[in-house]
């Protein structure tokens, strides 16, 4: 039993000792004064067992010494002289649950006490007759009252030793996985610099169009990156060392970097993507934008790995609370499925549906507790529901601030008409991909507030065309290829005809059929209902052109020759002006000698580091009365690196490898404080 159990067994056996005291007490006319005393102590013994508040000690000592009370006053009676060495075992082996040697001395000590008392024979009662039966009966108690307290004794000493022994264990244990995770924060750390010299060279392999070998390498570049990623994630959140990251992001971004990424991870092209995102989501939100990528990510990845037929539902949408929102991401795929024994293994560390060195599925089965820790990091928890073979649906809810509170999407104009939806019941093998479209079109309709209506077949759309009055027909790729000259001819009219589309589908010259690429999400879908048939570049605009930092004097500040060569590379591609330096003291006789806009400087690099450059730069830019913003730019991507740097002085980081948006926020961000004059990442 635990220290709880054993307190509160004790407590048990002192109120029954107590009843038993005040019976006999009565019963045997005792001091009648001493009756409200030992129901006091059942009180006081009752009051610190259900409140819990004093410390261990205390209520250990307290819990004693009313026991101790009890057996002394019980056996000074002489009519407990053959009672005594009962009790005294009986509350030996009581309080040597609490595991306290000096407990069993003083118990011990107190029998013997007691035997004294009975043996000098105090005045008062009759003489007790100490004859041959007597005394050997007293002998035989006392022989076993000792045999008890070596009992006691030796348990207690079992129990402190192997308690130590797994004291010791534990901390060889902690102190192994330290070590481990500390290699693999290392090891990860490490590797982050020549992935970004893969991921640089293979883009300016790809520049200058020497072959699909570039993309490959540019692929397994990326793919490494993200590992490394998801080991350093992993280490952070087994040690509860996450720091969050707070800033503005808008919410259609998320759905956006769904949609990108599904089209990377589903290289074979036999899943179905169906994105079921509530309108009434808030536009602009505030939280950890980074983390909630890597969480919708992980769990991307986690059911397209698992997922061989059917498809994948993507839902998004927020519950209004008293802080912001509560916003909750749902994953729902058609694989194969989890048990409970698999769905409570993940919240415990590393788990992997297949183990084999032979499995077909990738990833190094760190995902699913990342997405744990970060979103028990953010508040928020995570549930999962799950049959074998019968996919997965996993369910995150995450409170986050609202910045903005108008609905991320509506429609421009109040709409007339009605909208068909256009998709034959036999299509999909998996029934629930059909369901997840149903459910899908009927949510967007009803977040906008537009009459959506099925129809099957052609014959259906050709009835209720004309009888609803509709003004759009939406429909996949195959339903249109069946009748392609029935919808071409359809969109000639005044109904707008959208398909949604594998790239590579092309439409006949006269043919005014809106083509929308797969997969299908709301953007697209709103972006026609707004804009009809002028509606083109259905890729979500809400993230704004790629900016250019066009005259934009920069100088690059790293030891590794390779970095400074694609950082030189990428940094061009915006129209910077680049020159670069390979340390710290070149960079500060650089910035003597020129002027620069912004600085790039590296971390970790000999003789002088790019904390103390920087801080040396930054006081002779004072002195020379210049602006110059100093931006972090190093493979310590360590959750709280951020926050680090800007303490120590720098106006921005950006981790290795380069994310090219990372870059450009922080860029922009720089750029303003120098100009406004208020400097710093926000």
């Amino acid at each position: 039993m635990n220290q709880s159990s054993n307190e509160k067994f004790i407590t048990f056996v002192l109120t029954l000792a107590s009843a038993g005291m005040i019976i006999e007490n009565i019963v045997m006319g005792w001091e009648f004064w001493m009756v409200p005393v030992v129901f006091a102590g059942v009180v006081l013994i009752w009051g610190i067992s259900l409140t819990d508040r004093l410390d261990e000690f205390v209520r250990s000592v307290v819990f004693f010494g009313i026991g101790a009370l009890l057996f002394f006053y019980h056996g000074i009676h002489k009519t407990s002289l053959f009672d005594v060495a009962l009790v005294t075992t009986l509350i030996l082996a009581t309080f040597s649950l609490l595991n306290k040697m000096y407990m069993m001395n003083i118990l011990l000590l107190e029998f013997f006490s007691i035997l004294f008392i009975h043996v000098i024979n105090l005045p008062g009662g009759d003489p007790i007759q100490y004859d041959s039966l007597t005394v050997l009966r007293l002998l035989l108690h006392i022989i076993i009252v000792l045999l008890v307290y070596y009992y006691c004794a030796k348990s207690i000493d079992d129990r402190l030793e192997e308690a130590k022994e797994k004291k010791i264990k534990n901390e060889r244990i902690e102190a192994n996985d330290a070590s481990m995770e500390d290699f693999l924060s290392n090891i990860s750390h490490e590797l982050r610099t020549p992935v970004n010299v893969v991921n640089g060279m293979s883009d300016l392999l790809i520049k200058k169009g020497v072959g699909h070998e570039a993309d490959a390498i540019k692929n397994a570049g990326v793919r490494l990156a993200y590992q490394i990623e998801d080991i350093q994630d992993y280490t952070e959140c087994r040690r509860n060392k996450v720091f969050l990251e707070e800033d503005n992001y808008m919410s259609i971004s998320l759905i956006n970097d769904v949609v990108t990424a599904f089209r990377v991870n589903d290289s074979k092209g036999n899943l179905e993507l169906v994105v079921d995102l509530d309108p009434k989501v808030p536009t602009m939100m505030r939280g950890d934008i980074k983390k909630l990528h890597k969480i919708f990510r992980h769990l991307l990845e986690n059911a397209i790995k698992f997922t061989k037929n059917g498809g994948i539902c993507v839902k998004m949408h927020a519950e209004d609370m008293d802080y912001g929102v509560n916003l909750i991401i749902e994953m729902m795929d058609t694989g194969i499925g989890m048990d409970k024994n698999a769905v409570s293994a993940i919240s415990e560390g590393m788990y992997q549906a297949n183990k084999k060195r032979n499995r077909s599925s990738g990833g190094i089965g760190l995902g699913l507790f990342i997405v744990y820790g970060f979103a028990h990091k953010m508040g928020g928890f995570v549930k999962i529901e799950g049959e074998k073979n019968r996919g997965t649906i996993i369910r995150v809810t995450i409170p986050q601030k609202v910045v903005d509170g108008k609905p991320c999407l509506m429609l421009k104009e109040r709409f007339k008409g009605a909208v068909l939806f256009h998709v034959k019941p036999d299509k999909y093998k998996v029934p629930q991909v059909r369901d997840f479209y149903r459910s899908m079109a009927a949510n967007l309709a009803a977040g906008v507030g537009v009459p959506l209506y099925a129809a099957e077949t052609v014959y259906e759309v050709e009835r209720l065309k004309d009888k609803l009055n509709a003004s759009f027909v939406f429909m996949g790729q195959e339903e249109y290829e069946e009748n392609r000259g029935y919808f071409d001819m359809l969109s000639k009219e005044d109904i707008i005809v959208a398909v949604s589309a594998d790239q590579g589908l092309k439409v006949s010259k006269d043919s005014r059929v809106v083509l929308m690429p797969k997969p299908l999400y709301a953007y697209p879908i709103l972006k026609v209902l707004n804009e009809e048939i002028d509606a083109k570049n259905m890729e979500n605009e809400d993230l704004g052109e790629r900016p250019v930092f066009e005259g934009v004097r920069a100088l690059v500040v790293d030891d590794e020759p390779m970095n400074l060569v694609v950082a030189t590379s990428l940094f061009r591609d915006y129209k910077m002006i680049i020159e670069t330096a390979g340390s710290g003291k070149e960079a500060i006789h650089k910035f003597h000698n020129n002027e620069y806009d912004l600085i790039f400087m590296d971390h970790m690099m000999p003789e002088m580091d790019g904390v103390e450059a920087m801080k040396q730069i930054k006081s002779m830019a004072e002195d020379l009365k210049r602006d110059i913003a100093v931006i972090a730019l190093t493979a310590n991507a360590v959750s709280g690196a951020r926050e680090m740097f800007i303490r120590e002085g720098f106006d921005g980081f950006i981790a290795k490898p380069i994310n090219t948006s990372d870059f450009e926020r922080v860029v922009q961000r720089v750029l303003h404080g120098v100009k406004t004059g208020k400097g710093g990442e926000v």
